[in-house]
C-alpha cells in the first residue's frame, strides 16, 4: 500500500530521525521525501509504502501518535489513492 505522510510543527533537532525510525520499525519504506524549513516551521511530505499483510493504516496512524507527542509535531497519514483524489481537479 502506498501512503502520503505529512509532518508539520516548530523546527527542532530530531524530527526526521524520530519519524523515520518509527516508520522503519514498522517496515514502512520511504520512496521519496521533501522537507523544508520555513522560518521556524518544519514541513515534510513523504511518499511511502508498506505491505498490507504486515501493517494496516489505522495501526500505523496509532503508532505515530507517540512520535507526535514526543516531537510536538502533527503527523497526517493518508492512502495515496485518497490523496490523489483530493488533489484532482
Amino acid at each position: 500500500m502506498k501512503i502520503i505522510i505529512t509532518v508539520t510543527g516548530i523546527d527542532h533537532e530530531g524530527i526526521i530521525a524520530a519519524v523515520t525510525t518509527a516508520l522503519a520499525e514498522r517496515k514502512v519504506n520511504v520512496l521519496d521525501v521533501s522537507q523544508t524549513i520555513m522560518g521556524e516551521y518544519f514541513t515534510m511530505i513523504m511518499h511511502c509504502s508498506f505491505n498490507k499483510d504486515e501493517q494496516n493504516l489505522i495501526d500505523l496512524q496509532e503508532a505515530m501518535v507517540g512520535v507526535e507527542r514526543e516531537q510536538r509535531v502533527q503527523i497526517r497519514i493518508q492512502a495515496e489513492s485518497i490523496f490523489k483524489a483530493m488533489h484532482t481537479l
